[in-house]
């Protein structure tokens, strides 16, 4: 039943960091559910269905899998080198980077989701 599966929701926050181009920005927390095992992306369609004030764009990469695009009308860039990056704070304290993306990430109870814009560096040695 719907009230079953609502008890098997576990909470978890979704932690939106600025681009570096708006450094007067302040992150923004947002709070969300995930079903039992379920995976971040169901969370985040879920949060963008609940919260008119976040949104966020993906496409689907048919090797590895839902990539995420843009949050908030922020978008990563090839050109700018900047991607929006994956963090996850666990109830103990500890950041980590998951080894998979939303698509695939199954957040635990109290977990809080670091969305944060960031820029690589493409330079490669030879």
């Amino acid at each position: 039943t719907a009230a079953a599966a609502a008890d098997d929701d576990d909470a978890c926050s979704v932690l939106c960091s600025p681009a570096a181009a708006s450094p007067n920005t302040k992150p923004v927390t947002y709070t969300t559910h995930v079903v039992f095992r379920g995976i971040l992306l169901g969370a985040l369609k879920r949060l963008m269905n609940s919260n008119a004030n976040f949104k966020f764009t993906y496409t689907e990469d048919p090797n590895y899998g839902p990539y995420l695009e843009s949050v908030n009308g922020v978008a990563g860039s090839a050109e700018d080198h900047t991607y929006w990056e994956l963090l996850v704070e666990t109830p103990d304290d500890k950041t980590i980077r998951p080894d998979v993306g939303i698509g695939c990430y199954i957040p635990s109870a109290n977990d809080k989701i670091i969305l944060r814009f960031s820029k690589y560096n493409n330079q490669c040695t030879t």
